[in-house]
């Protein structure tokens, strides 16, 4: 059997746009809407801010943008470590879905911006065309989802992030792709990025978490950008004792990635969630659950007299925060999640606000939610994000609905309309409205671009704001 640093290798080098399937460019183009328009989202973050005014404290002028109200123009790598924080800050991105029941379901990776950030700035730095830009951005996101798959499940449990390891070698693909790395080179790459990936789990909760993307980025543009220079490093560095799979995973199994690259295309099976609310995707059946509650009874907050989430530890391990104290706390609290839904019917943009969040409002009714183990669920497996919600009324009556089937999911995916409200919603905090419609549509026809600065230059407020910012 071939060697997993080698499949991956024959991959990148033999993918050509040309001979991918029609639905995987579609789904990849969906995917990068999405994703450009959590950038967009995330860069009006303060932990997008923060690292803005760093890279401004210790970078010149360079040839890659740095998406923003007020962007800036400097090295690509720094530009892909900024954009892809930003694009994780909200916890808005698109998750990674498994096709194997011993992998966690929706604890894979995030898929899409550590490629999308690397190739935007790879892209930009080299004017490469529209088609070359998709083509790099899928051959990242496959690799990226079937080392995911394939590394042992320990891997993550042990408390790696793996959006920010694994996110690593999806953007040193997509860079390295769009550089023209032969095969020396790319093994070369890859082996460096090895080593830079990192990230754990402990930081959820905290701004250092969308961190872990945005270095996932930077990193698979260094890495790609060293080996283009000569730089060393161990040519099969997925494999072997001390390779990544062993010594990040304890293993992993070979057949869930040799002769699997594109056989099938993780883009299209089993496909990917594009998330309706800004927060950890295990907790979307449950709000999804919720949302119906409240509105087919009209449940106002008032008659609630308690809440209780029953799920499996595969869900209420992560979201491991009882009362949030932050927005980011929020995102990873299912009594938030469920206040939010029954205070507001939404648990948007706005919501996942300090303001709402501290809210006398918010904090009472966090603590009418309780969270519980189910052990049937639990026996259920991971393969689902399943819980049952059950809301208690102070007049005695009570209401429960089961949650499996989620907006986003496969199996219920955002329509074009949903998908396009989403990229308003997202964009309306850097682009006027106008703007943003207009950018709907160059991303929608990306592949018949001349140059990826006519995508960046659509997702951004005008081309005088990059200069304004860089002297900012």
């Amino acid at each position: 059997m071939r060697k997993a640093t080698e499949a991956v290798l024959d991959f990148v080098l033999d993918a050509d746009i040309a001979r991918f399937p029609e639905p995987v460019v579609r789904e990849g183009k969906r995917c990068i809407l999405d994703g450009l328009a959590v950038i967009l989202a995330g860069s009006a973050t303060r932990a997008a801010a923060i690292v803005r005014q760093r890279i401004r404290a210790i970078a010149g002028p360079g040839d890659a943008t740095v998406v923003a109200r007020e962007p800036l123009r400097v090295p690509a790598a720094l530009a892909a470590q900024a954009n892809g924080l930003a694009g994780h800050a909200l916890d808005y991105d698109d998750t990674q879905l498994s096709r194997y029941p011993d992998r966690v379901f929706g604890l894979l990776t995030h898929p899409t911006i550590p490629p999308l950030a690397a190739a935007l700035a790879t892209g930009e730095r080299l004017s490469t065309s529209g088609a070359r830009f998709v083509e790099a951005f899928l051959t990242g996101f496959e690799v990226e989802c079937k080392i995911a798959e394939a590394i042992a499940p320990n891997h993550y449990q042990r408390g790696f992030h793996s959006s920010g390891t694994i996110g690593a070698f999806g953007a040193v693909v997509s860079a390295g792709k769009l550089m023209g790395l032969e095969r020396p080179e790319l093994a070369r790459a890859l082996g460096i990025a090895a080593s830079l990936a990192s990230g754990i789990r402990a930081n959820f909760g905290t701004m250092t978490k969308p961190l872990h993307v945005g270095r996932a980025a930077e990193n698979g543009v260094m890495a790609a950008e060293l080996a283009a220079l000569g730089f060393t490093a161990e040519a099969e560095a997925l494999d072997g004792p001390w390779g990544f799979f062993q010594v990040a995973g304890g293993g992993f199994d070979a057949d869930k990635i040799v002769d699997r690259l594109a056989a099938p295309w993780s883009i299209v099976d089993p496909g990917v969630s594009v998330k309706p609310y800004p927060c950890g995707s295990l907790s979307h059946p449950s709000a999804d659950a919720m949302l119906g509650l409240v509105v087919d009874h009209d449940i106002q907050p008032e008659q609630i007299e308690s809440i209780r989430v029953r799920a499996g530890s595969n869900i209420l391990k992560p979201l491991r925060y009882g009362i949030a104290r932050t927005e980011l706390e929020a995102k990873f609290s299912l009594p938030f999640i469920m206040s939010s839904i029954a205070l507001r019917r939404r648990a948007g943009i706005h919501e996942f606000q300090d303001e709402f969040v501290l809210s006398d409002a918010a904090q009472a009714m966090m603590r009418r939610v309780e969270t519980v183990h189910d052990p049937e669920i639990e026996a259920k497996g991971y393969d689902k994000m399943r819980s049952v919600i059950e809301i208690h009324l102070r007049d005695g009556r009570r209401y429960e609905r089961p949650a499996e089937v989620y907006r986003g999911g496969p199996q219920r995916p955002l329509t074009r309309s949903e998908l396009h409200g989403k990229f308003m919603e997202c964009a309306e905090l850097v682009l006027r409205e106008e703007r943003a419609r207009a950018a709907i549509a160059v991303i929608e026809s990306v592949e018949k671009l001349q140059s990826v600065t006519d995508l960046v230059e659509a997702v951004i407020p005008s081309p005088v704001a990059v200069e304004a910012g860089r002297r900012g």
